[in-house]
């Protein structure tokens, strides 16, 4: 049985470093957490760094699942929303984020950049639901968690390759293609990658 959404988190992180932007785990990555995984870089400082796996589906929940589990209204003539539910990350497993187009904004709303935001409450599911939310998202549990330095000592060490967001490789509907379309997106051929990362 699927988790309840929870979500009520803040964000207290500014925005220097790699905020706002795509990290792309290499072919060596050996956690199987993270191996082909892309991530949403929510927040990035000194403190450490919050972000959301964007190409990992839970396939044993979906929307409708969470929509039950939560109670909300369900509107029968509209439908704004993907069933697609996403594995944010290994932390805290149960609260739901929403990755969203800026388009969208409410008191719960964090500003990752000018053209994507993320919303952690039902109020904006209920206006998916409704036909009211944003053009665009991806509804996420559970977030990739760094301490201080920890994803910069990553990056360093060949871990992640870092890409420019991209809204439309977000939002995009096909899932397993994103870890390849990131790649491509820096002139990285995924294939000869994999390649040299075998030989390494």
């Amino acid at each position: 049985m699927g988790l309840p959404l929870q979500v009520e988190i803040t964000f207290n992180m500014e925005s220097p470093f790699l905020s706002g932007k795509l990290i792309v785990a290499m072919p060596t990555m050996s956690d199987p957490r993270f191996k082909r995984s892309v991530i949403c870089v929510c927040a990035h400082n000194e403190d450490g760094a919050i972000g959301i796996i964007i190409n990992k589906i839970i396939e044993s929940l979906s929307f409708s699942k969470i929509i039950r589990q939560l109670k909300l209204k369900k509107n029968k003539v509209k439908k704004c929303y993907t069933e697609k539910i996403y594995f944010g990350g290994p932390v805290e497993t149960e609260r739901g984020f929403i990755l969203h187009s800026a388009d969208y904004s409410s008191e719960n709303s964090t500003s990752i950049n000018t053209e994507i935001s993320m919303t952690a409450s039902t109020e904006i599911l209920q206006a998916l639901i409704d036909g009211n939310g944003p053009n665009k998202s991806i509804v996420a549990l559970g977030y990739a968690g760094w301490g201080p330095g920890q994803l910069d000592t990553e990056i360093r060490s060949n871990a992640w390759l870092s890409v420019q967001s991209d809204p439309e490789l977000i939002f995009s509907d096909k899932t397993a293609d994103k870890w390849d379309m990131a790649l491509e997106k820096i002139g990285v051929n995924p294939a000869l990658l994999s390649t040299e990362a075998g030989r390494a």
